[in-house]
């Protein structure tokens, strides 16, 4: 036990991350934004998560590393099961609906 403390006391603050906000930790991405059927979707998560100071990164429809992370974060605020994925308790917390045309296609089977 005593190594364990003498170990800590040696780790810089800045290694222990940010405090509230690890998100804040990823770097933005640099890559261009998403693309695809759900980018509209995503985009307007990174809003919510960013007007409710969490940082999603840049508003692009991208659900990267930075993004995933704000929303493990916002989860923990307010006592959601930090999974970082958009599942319906957290898209009710947030004031996000599934567009019907993102629903259809999710539950689609291609053929």
């Amino acid at each position: 036990m005593k190594r364990l403390i003498f170990v800590l006391l040696l780790l810089p603050l800045s290694a222990l991350g940010s405090g509230l906000h690890p998100e804040e930790d990823h770097p933005d991405p640099v890559e261009q934004g998403s693309t695809d059927l759900y980018s509209g979707f995503i985009s307007e998560v990174q809003g919510k998560l960013r007007t409710l100071g969490f940082d999603a990164g840049p508003v692009n429809g991208d659900f990267g590393g930075k993004t995933q992370a704000a929303l493990a974060q916002f989860q923990l605020s307010r006592a959601i099961p930090a999974s970082g994925q958009l599942d319906d308790q957290t898209l009710d917390e947030l004031g996000v609906k599934r567009s019907e045309e993102n629903a259809a296609a999710g539950s689609s089977t291609g053929g």
